[in-house]
């Protein structure tokens, strides 16, 4: 059976609020226009799931309504076709957005006898393959919502998301949950919600060395059961020292470093279910399980995989929280710290969030010659010996005591987006530890408008789900 879930964009609700919930307490109806991610199979329960994402709002005009009160709101269909032919015309799904004034979470009687005739519609216009959403808005911000697949045919969603400066879930029962032995304690600082809204989540973990074993050991303890691993690296000697779940047998049998987290985190008992994955994250087969996550934690060291990551964060409005850890050491006897930086940048469809790109995280170049050696490796050293392409020179200093330290700093945000314990104004966008002077710094960065990915020229994507080629990206 097909399951269905929603990702709405935070300033796109901020939006729809001020549209929906007026003053005069009297419904009113808006229109989203959702890109779409297509799943043939969840990692999880093995199901086809379609996840629409939010691109575009659009209000209904105020003379197109007929009648409204707190209970009912009918308008004309006009800005209804004006909005299937706009979905059409950009390869989207149009969605019927509507306030219940009054509270009132569920469909009501009117709403299951109006809707069947709107997806007739829908299909008569656009094509019998079309899809219609359907989510009420209540005054608290409950949302609620179903996919009309026919007239005859109706899927409740899975899960709304809502992703901006904050990640904020709604699901059926959610606050309902009672916490498991092991996570009452936690429920005691954070509330019963956040261990329910935790046991939900479909998280990824991309790359498995020093901080992605640090932060795949505290997602089961924290109480994430879905987890899906990323990483095509062996286990060595060298990183022994710092790979959480890794033993000396690991390098022996040089096992792969996804198969000695996923045995640490089963071992665990916490009813953990781990999907493992030994390839690089832009590769074809890991993208149902990416495109599954609802969150990502990008641990990897590479910048091909960074520059894939930072666009999919806006293509399909998936929180991505990105960590690195930069040592710097004079030489000498005795090595001094020039610098001792741990970073976490959270990425996400935000205006005036900056990526990775503006950031300049990423170099291009370096990203590039990552790509040739990964897909023509004698082309790769060709071009080394002719110094076309930057080699890779002396292992980088790594300590397991700040690797694991950048990765309680990504759990930190990460909880506090979800749970809000910083206060209204706690989250943070970019923040740089630097552990030799004891202080956090939060650097700011502006979007380059012509960036693709985060800047005006960028904006039209955000949101947009499957496209071919993959995040138009050239394969």
């Amino acid at each position: 059976m097909t399951t269905a879930s929603l990702t709405i964009q935070g300033q796109h609700l901020n939006y729809l609020r001020k549209l929906l919930l007026t003053a005069d307490g009297k419904e009113r109806a808006a229109y989203i226009l959702c890109g779409r991610a297509v799943i043939d199979a969840d990692p999880w329960d093995g199901q086809p799931h379609h996840k629409f994402i939010s691109c575009e709002v659009i209000s209904v005009p105020e003379d197109e309504i007929i009648s409204s009160s707190a209970e009912h709101i009918t308008w004309k269909t006009d800005s209804f076709v004006w909005a299937l032919q706009a979905a059409q015309a950009k390869n989207l799904t149009a969605a019927l957005v509507h306030s219940h004034p009054e509270g009132n979470d569920e469909f009501s009687t009117q709403d299951d006898t109006n809707e069947p005739d709107l997806i007739q519609l829908a299909q008569n216009r656009n094509g019998s393959d079309t899809q219609l959403l359907s989510v009420i808005l209540t005054p608290d911000g409950n949302l609620v919502g179903r996919l009309w697949v026919s007239p005859q045919e109706v899927i409740p969603l899975r899960m709304i998301r809502v992703v901006g400066d904050s990640i904020r879930l709604h699901y059926p029962n959610r606050g309902l949950g009672v916490s498991p032995p092991a996570f009452q304690r936690q429920a005691l600082a954070f509330g019963e919600a956040l261990n329910q809204d935790l046991s939900m989540l479909r998280v990824g973990v991309i790359g498995c060395g020093g901080t992605g074993s640090a932060i795949a050991m505290l997602l089961p303890k924290m109480g994430i059961r879905n987890i899906a691993l990323f990483d095509r690296d062996i286990v060595e000697d060298t990183n022994l020292n710092r790979l959480h779940g890794a033993r000396q047998p690991d390098a022996d049998a040089m096992t792969p470093k996804i198969e000695a987290v996923a045995r640490s985190l089963v071992e665990l008992g916490l009813g953990v279910r781990v999907k493992t994955y030994q390839a690089w994250i832009g590769e074809a087969e890991c993208r149902d399980a990416l495109k599954s996550c609802d969150v990502v934690f990008c641990c990897t060291d590479d910048h091909a995989g960074r520059l894939m990551l930072n666009r999919f964060a806006y293509y399909y409005a998936t929180p991505v929280f990105d960590m690195g850890l930069a040592i710097e050491v004079s030489q000498g006897e005795t090595p001094n710290f020039q610098a001792l930086d741990g970073r976490v940048t959270v990425l996400a469809p935000a205006p005036g969030h900056a990526c990775l790109l503006c950031r300049e995280v990423i170099n291009p170049v370096i990203a590039r010659d990552e790509a040739l050696k990964r897909t023509n490796p004698a082309e790769y050293e060709r071009r080394k010996a002719e110094a076309y392409v930057i080699g890779e020179g002396n292992p980088s200093p790594a300590v397991v005591l700040f690797t694991t330290e950048v990765a309680i700093m990504a759990m930190q945000e990460f909880v506090h987006r979800l749970q809000g314990f910083r206060g209204e104004d706690g989250s943070t966008a970019h923040r740089v530890r630097k552990f030799h002077l004891m202080s956090d710094r939060k650097p700011a960065a502006t979007p380059n408008p012509n960036c693709p990915v985060c800047g005006s020229v960028g904006v039209q994507w955000w949101g947009r789900g499957d496209v071919v080629p993959f995040l138009n990206q050239v394969e």
